[in-house]
């Protein structure tokens, strides 16, 4: 496996559902992110000319159908990280944490103290102690059925107050 990370580009939106669709844990639907979240390819595309912008990772040693193996998105209207995502079998490489940190740096260099994004809530999902072990705190809120995590941005990289 031989990883390249980049920004997203409206072309990759497809690849990015695609991968998304296919995760194991917090399984989604296409239905299911377009009933439940608003979320098409359109949307998406729309929300990527404004205030979102994604990072992914690419196997580039792979064919084309399954190079993309993680990706994730932040909107900056909100300082919010809407998703990380990656491909089953490729997780336990550091993936994941490389693509959020590239949406956490992108989301403090916008000027957030603090940033927030929804998990599960339940502590036998991974993504539970991914976001915990990163730094990220459980606010005690909800939001439909997930929880409010939020990071404040490291006391030595605070500038201004948004």
């Amino acid at each position: 496996m031989t990883l390249s990370y980049r920004e997203m580009t409206i072309a990759d939106i497809p690849a990015a559902l695609a991968l998304r669709v296919a995760t194991i844990e917090n399984a989604v639907t296409m239905e299911e992110l377009e009933q439940d979240y608003e979320v098409t390819a359109e949307s998406l595309a729309g929300a990527m000319q404004s205030a979102v912008r994604g990072w992914l990772c690419e196997d580039t040693a792979a064919e084309a159908a399954s190079r993309v193996v993680g990706f994730a998105m932040g909107d900056r209207s909100g300082g919010e990280v809407l998703v990380v995502a990656v491909r089953p079998g490729c997780e336990g490489r550091g993936i994941g944490k490389s693509l959020l940190l590239q949406v956490q740096d992108w989301l403090f260099s916008e000027g957030f103290e603090e940033i927030w994004l929804l998990s599960n809530p339940d502590p036998a999902v991974r993504a539970h102690r991914f976001y915990r072990r990163l730094g990220w705190q459980a606010t005690g809120r909800r939001k439909g059925g997930d929880e409010i995590l939020t990071l404040r941005r490291p006391a030595s990289e605070r500038v201004g107050r948004r």
